[in-house]
Order: structure tokens, then sequence, then C-alpha cells
């Protein structure tokens, strides 16, 4: 199915189909601020393997975060966030971020790296974190596999190529090529793995 959503204004009715298929275990490709991610509900195992399927990759391999609905969210799966660490992510969330950090107890087994690390976002896109109010936990975030970046700004070219593999291909408009940058915060300094759209000063 390709629905289509008003970016600043999304219609009620398709996010509780959306938040409805994700309940039911269905995976869905969806706008963030950067480029389109491949989801699911994190509590939801099949729909953790099929993800990972599609991406032909192990789920503690797979290099999957969360898209969050906000830091008070965000902080749920992570383990205690100390004052300076939460300033920061303050002054960069919601953006382009995706922060490496301690999974929490509540992070599901299946999505922990082998280091015990959780990548989370708080995208600035209001269709992204209204499905994610609605779900009332986090969704699931990877790439869509392959190197096709192009085929990946265009819901409609996505739908083709992907409406037989996901569920739900959500339009919100043309999304971007850049993926997030992202940032390890697991130790004591910040660390950048990948430079991406958002712009990232070392200290």
């Amino acid at each position: 199915m390709l629905l289509h959503l008003h970016p600043e204004n999304p219609q009620p009715r398709n996010i509780k189909t959306i938040v409805e298929c994700l309940n039911d275990g269905g995976t869905i490709i969806y706008p963030t601020d950067t480029i389109y991610g491949l989801g699911c509900d994190i509590f939801q195992h099949d729909a953790i393997e099929k993800v990972c399927r599609i991406k032909n990759m192990q789920p503690a391999k797979a290099q999957l975060s969360f898209i969050c609905y906000d830091l008070s969210d965000l902080s749920n799966y992570t383990k205690s966030i100390s004052t300076p660490l939460y300033r920061m992510l303050k002054t960069y969330l919601p953006g382009p971020y995706t922060f490496i950090l301690p999974a929490s107890k509540q992070v599901p087994k299946i999505l922990k790296s082998k280091k015990d690390t959780i990548g989370l976002r708080v995208p600035d896109n209001i269709i992204a974190q209204t499905m994610i109010k609605e779900l009332g936990h986090p969704i699931l975030s990877t790439s869509l596999p392959g190197e096709m970046v192009e085929e990946y700004t265009d819901p409609e070219l996505m739908y083709e190529n992907f409406k037989n593999i996901v569920d739900i291909v959500v339009d919100g408009g043309i999304g971007g090529i850049t993926p997030s940058t992202v940032v390890d915060c697991t130790q004591d300094e910040p660390v950048l793995i990948r430079k991406g759209l958002g712009e990232w000063v070392e200290a």
C-alpha cells in the first residue's frame, strides 16, 4: 500500500492505518529528516527478523537504530545519561543525528549489538514523530537495501521496488540522499563515526 501523508499535518486516519500495521507486525518504508527508512515496531520479533532478511544481515550485525519521539522517550532505551551528555543531546535533537549509546534493559535482546549498544534518533520530521507518538514507543530504523540512493528519494519509485516486500510505503514527499551523522557516545568523549547531514564539530 502507498499512503500519502501531508508532511506538516499528517491525516490522523492514515496515521492510524500505519500504527495498526506496525502493531500487527507489519513493515513500512517511511520519511525521516534525512533519507527514507525501513522499519517496524521494536517489540515485534518477527517483523525485526523480516527487516533483517530484507537487508540480508543478522539482527545483531544489522546496525539498526530506534526512531524516538523525544529526549524523554530516548532516555528509556539507554542507561543513565549524565548531565553533560543530556545537554549535548538536547542541543542536537531533534535533528539528523544517530547517537550510539549503552542499551538499557528496555531494548529487546534481538536488537542489542555485541557491545550492548543501540543507535538512537529523534528526527526533525513531523510524520515520523506523529507515528511514534501514536504507537507509544519507538520504531526500528535502517536504510533501504542496495546502493541505489537516487531511487530511494521518490516514494512512488520505492513503492514499485518494494510493494511485494513491505506492507506500507509512507509517502511524505521527496526524501533526501544524505544519511544521519552517527556519533558514538559510549566513551568519555563523543566520537564521530559517520559524517552525514548533521554538522558535527569534534571537541
